[in-house]
């Protein structure tokens, strides 16, 4: 047998990501026949370069061989992807037949050169043979993948508060007004000839706009700072420890990613004193406020680039078509077509976006220096940012932004980046993005995450594919970053989970879109898939991040339906029921500390039901060796896909299918039994 499995302690140890200067020890077992065993390894980050490890005979089976290498890995941060080469001789018979199929090797040699490489969505991470190696960084998809060890620096620390945290996301201006609204104010406080204002909070989302202009997600309907204040025990009662907020620096549209002041809050959103009492009151409540910060492009209608002439001041649109001096010259790419027009680079394309050179000196300085961007929002009271197209920017902007975040904050300043692939290996531009190496990023947004959720949920990959790419995930980001991952169901810019359970046909025009909900005959089975995804929110590895809304069940498809105003006072009964739900399952987190730091460790994995551990050690200790304070030691999650009841007993540290019903669990989502069923479409938390 040939077989290396990277998540197996047998075969690579120590697990997962490992910091600089460390050492690693990798196993490969092989058949008696098996000759020339060596290791081939390439690593860097922008670079790569190929080298080769014999590797040492360990021990002699009966039917195979082991071997084994130590190697230093790399004193730089940076990815080291590894596989196996061998030979194997060939009988007369020619090769067997678990070694033959579509290899592509005669039997006009006396051996052949092999490669054991590795393989998508094994169980343990083991491979199989190939006749090619693979070919890093060049065509991946068309070659064998190599095992990725992601090597971070050895120093690298991200802060205790957000491992594990209960995130709460809110788009300002559809969550809650404040109590003393008045319309006419709303639209006093920043009158443009092309917004839309909701007098209305319940009526449906624009998808116009006037005529003049045409639909620019320019529709407001008063949702403010003041508004969120005065919602913060609603927001402490869901167990959360840190709010992130859309962007709420002055802009054009509602959305707000079109920044025109990053020094100023939207005065519909309340203007700069809102948020220092928002921040304020927050941090008495022990919640810690996440500020969204757009980075690759600001908005044309803003005071820097000023396309429309609406702010005080030379903006650079103005400067290069009059020639008049402007410090935000420097900062875009504008010139003129061969047709004469004016031009400049914008994210993708949008004209409302021009693009900023992340490079330029004199952008640095306005982001990180002094009474700077970060030095403003962080002395105003912000605890962290979240970094728009964290892809977008360059790394040596990330790593600035990074030790800017962290000198003004004693080390405590969490920064996210939003990556909606796998961060450990990320390309874009042309190399491998230093994501999760310890030197940008604490962590980024879980995408991951969330799409594995749906495809589980949803019926379109079993529970061992499911564990199989979370457990990936697992080896391949340091546990720093990981437990620190932004896992979420929904956000502001996919449509909302609930919806999507019900398998909703895609539509493309928003008249059709706006139709789009779960329909009655399908709430009780979506509202169990969002009741299943909770709990994994819940019980995995993580920081569970709610968007607003979720928690009551909120419909949505895509942008602008899954931006609705939160429909305060006009709760129906399930979505009251939901809300129970939901304070009763965050107590789970806030109660138990295992649950934001404990050890993981994946139990039963079948077609639909999947089961795991969060646990300390026998001392007490976490997974970053710091004593826990409060709650149990162990707790198993159950979750059942399927549509019948399965029974199991907990066997020490096994979970054992049981062919019968044991008990009726009924709703009890949480139980110390030892023996349990877990009902149709449901789960249990076992807690020991």
């Amino acid at each position: 047998m040939f077989l290396h499995a990277s998540r197996s302690q047998e075969y690579r140890t120590p697990f997962g990501a490992r910091p600089t200067d460390g050492k690693v020890t990798l196993y490969f077992d092989t058949p008696v026949d098996a000759e020339s065993i060596t290791l081939c390894y390439t690593y860097g980050l922008y670079g790569f370069s190929y080298h080769e490890e014999p590797m040492c005979l360990t021990e002699t089976m009966r039917d195979h061989k082991r071997y084994s290498v130590s190697i230093l890995l790399p004193h730089e941060p940076g990815l080291l992807f590894y596989w196996f080469r061998f030979r194997l001789p060939v009988s007369n018979q020619g090769f067997p037949h678990e070694y033959d199929g579509n290899l592509g090797i005669t039997e006009d040699t006396k051996s052949a050169t092999l490669f054991y490489v590795a393989e998508a969505d094994t169980q343990d991470g083991s491979g199989r043979i190939y006749y090619e190696p693979p070919r890093v960084g060049v065509d991946e998809d068309k070659y064998p993948y190599a095992w990725q060890i992601t090597v971070y620096d050895k120093h690298f620390v991200t802060p205790d508060r957000m491992k594990g945290a209960m995130i709460y996301q809110i788009f300002p201006d559809r969550f809650s007004r404040d109590k003393d609204f008045r319309f006419t104010e709303m639209i006093n406080a920043s009158p443009r000839e092309e917004r839309v204002y909701h007098d209305d909070w319940y009526e449906d989302v624009d998808i116009e706009g006037k005529p003049q202009t045409g639909y620019l997600a320019c529709d407001f309907f008063g949702g403010s700072l003041k508004g969120i204040t005065e919602k913060l025990w609603y927001i402490k009662n869901l167990g959360i420890d840190i709010i992130y907020l859309n962007p709420i620096f002055e802009a054009r549209s509602s959305h707000r990613y079109d920044t025109a002041d990053y020094l100023r809050v939207d005065p519909i959103l309340g203007g700069n004193e809102a948020f220092e009492e928002l921040a304020d009151k927050a941090k008495e409540m022990g919640i810690t406020i996440i500020l969204d910060g757009v980075f690759s492009h600001t908005g044309a209608d803003s005071r820097y680039f000023n396309k429309f002439d609406r702010y005080d001041g030379i903006g650079a649109y103005r400067s290069f078509k009059t020639g008049e001096e402007s410090m935000f010259r420097s900062w875009y790419n504008i010139y003129y077509t061969e047709e004469g027009e004016i031009a400049y680079d914008s994210w993708w394309g949008f004209p409302d976006l021009p693009n900023v050179d992340e490079n330029n000196l004199s952008y640095r300085n306005f982001i990180f220096g002094d009474n700077g961007v970060v030095d403003t929002w962080t002395r105003r009271g912000a605890g962290g940012i979240r970094l728009d197209v964290s892809d977008e920017l360059p790394d040596s902007f990330i790593r600035q932004m990074r030790d800017t975040l962290k000198n003004r904050t004693l080390g405590e300043g969490i920064l996210v980046g939003e990556v909606w692939e796998d961060a450990s290996n990320k390309c874009s531009y042309g190399s491998y993005r230093d994501f999760m190496l310890g030197r940008t990023h604490d962590s980024v947004m879980g995408y991951t995450f969330r799409t594995t959720i749906l495809e589980y949920l949803q019926g379109y990959i079993t529970a061992k594919v499911f564990n199989a790419r979370l457990e990936g995930f697992r080896e391949r980001y340091p546990a720093e970053s990981y437990y620190c991952i932004m896992n979420l169901i929904s956000s502001h810019d996919v449509p909302r989970a609930f919806t999507l359970f019900s398998k909703p046909e895609n539509k493309e025009t928003r008249e059709e879109q706006q139709l789009i909900s779960v329909p009655q005959e399908e709430v009780t089975r979506c509202t169990q898939l969002m009741r299943i995804a909770y709990a994994l929110q819940i019980g995995y590895i993580g920081a569970a991040c709610v968007y607003y809304g979720d928690e009551i069940l909120m419909d949505g498809y895509k942008d602008p339906f899954n931006r609705r105003p939160y429909p305060w006072g006009r709760l129906k009964q399930n979505q009251r029921d939901q809300l129970e739900f939901v304070y009763t399952l965050s107590k789970l987190r806030t109660e138990h500390d295992v649950l934001r730091t404990g050890y993981y460790r994946t139990l039963f994995a079948d077609d639909d039901v999947l089961a795991f551990e969060r646990y300390m050690k026998p001392d007490g200790t976490d997974a970053f060796g710091k004593t826990m304070k409060k709650g149990s030691k162990s707790i198993i999650l159950i979750v059942n896909r399927s549509e019948k009841v399965r029974g199991f007993r907990i066997d020490g540290e096994k979970v054992e299918e049981i062919p019968k019903k044991i008990t009726d669990c009924g709703k009890d989502y949480i139980t110390h039994d030892q023996e349990v069923a877990v009902p149709p479409l449901s789960f249990i938390f076992i807690v020991r």
